[in-house]
C-alpha cells in the first residue's frame, strides 16, 4: 500500500470508526452514505465535442463509486493512483515552455473539477496537439468510455 493511499485511509476511517452505527448484538456497522463532501477523492469529469463520450460523469476513489461502471471507475481510480506521486501533479497543464509536435488529435475537450488526494483540482485538457494528446492519453480512463449516461 503506497504511503498516500495509507494517510488517506487513516484520515478517513480513524474519525468515522468512531461514529459508525452498530446494530444489536454486535452485527457489523450499517453502511455510509457518500456525500458530496465527504472525504476521499471524488472528480466531475465533463467531456465534450467528443462523440459517444460526451458527458458529465462523476468518479470516487477510496471508496470506489460514482456514475462509472464499478470495473471502469477501478480502472480510473488505479489510473490517477499510479500517476500520483509526491511532487507530481497528475492533473498539472502543459509547461508553456514545452516543445510539442503539433498533431492535431480532435476537436474533444473535458473538465475534471474535484479533489485528489487532498487537493482541490480544477483542470482542463484537450488534445490540440502531442503534448496536450499525451497529458489526455496519461488519464484516458477519464475521459475515454466511462460507461455512464451520455448527454443527449
Amino acid at each position: 500500500m503506497s504511503l498516500r493511499r495509507l494517510t488517506v485511509a487513516t484520515a478517513v476511517l480513524a474519525p468515522a470508526l468512531l461514529t459508525l452505527p452498530v446494530s444489536p448484538a454486535g452485527a457489523l456497522p450499517l453502511p455510509l452514505p457518500v456525500a458530496e463532501d465527504a472525504p476521499g477523492d471524488h472528480l466531475t469529469i465533463t467531456v465534450t465535442d467528443s462523440g459517444k463520450f460526451d458527458g458529465t460523469h462523476t468518479l470516487y476513489c477510496h471508496p470506489t463509486g460514482g456514475t462509472y461502471s464499478p470495473a471502469h471507475a477501478e480502472d480510473a481510480c488505479a489510473q490517477l493512483d499510479g500517476e500520483t506521486r509526491w511532487g507530481k501533479d497528475p492533473f498539472a497543464p502543459v509547461r508553456s515552455d514545452e516543445t510539442c509536435t503539433m498533431i492535431y488529435g480532435g476537436d474533444a475537450r473535458a473538465r475534471v473539477e474535484g479533489r485528489w488526494a487532498g487537493r482541490p483540482v480544477k483542470a482542463d485538457f484537450n488534445r490540440t496537439n502531442g503534448c496536450e494528446m499525451a497529458r489526455w492519453n496519461t488519464l484516458s480512463s477519464l475521459f475515454e468510455n466511462p460507461k455512464s449516461t451520455p448527454k443527449n
